[in-house]
């Protein structure tokens, strides 16, 4: 099992070095979501610890995604992405707090919401030279 934990880590590392800015938003997308079905899973065992750790992960990488948000240039949108961000940081304080898998859920489902429509536009990235 170690080794697999080590294998996974050396694969998201060289994932990490070599993606661009539009994928580096994706891999963000995907270790929140990770995070957040690790985390129903720790609810439905009652490790509220790894619970606890979990949401937190996925905060903070919700915080990052806000964080890559270009107000200038992304103006209506960005604003709007930077409000649905911290309705989503608020539910995952919430799905703590009452340790809740509905809540997690929804952030779950608004989060691969979001992701499918920043992996829809991938192509017009590269083509524009964005990446």
């Amino acid at each position: 099992m170690n080794a697999l934990h080590q294998y996974q880590s050396v694969n998201r590392h060289t994932s990490i070095v070599d993606a661009d800015r539009h994928r580096l938003v994706q891999l963000l997308f995907d270790g929140a979501l990770e995070r957040i079905t690790m985390a129903k899973g720790q609810i439905r065992v009652n490790n509220f610890e790894g619970k606890n750790r979990l949401i937190g992960k996925a905060v903070e990488i919700v915080g990052g995604l806000r964080e890559f948000l270009d107000k200038e240039q992304g103006g209506d949108l960005a604003v709007r992405l930077d409000a649905l961000y911290e309705y989503i940081e608020r539910r995952l304080f919430d799905a703590n707090r009452h340790n809740s898998v509905e809540i997690l859920d929804e952030v779950a489902g608004l989060l691969k919401e979001i992701k499918s429509g920043w992996e829809g536009i991938r192509g017009e990235v590269v083509e524009a030279g964005l990446v």
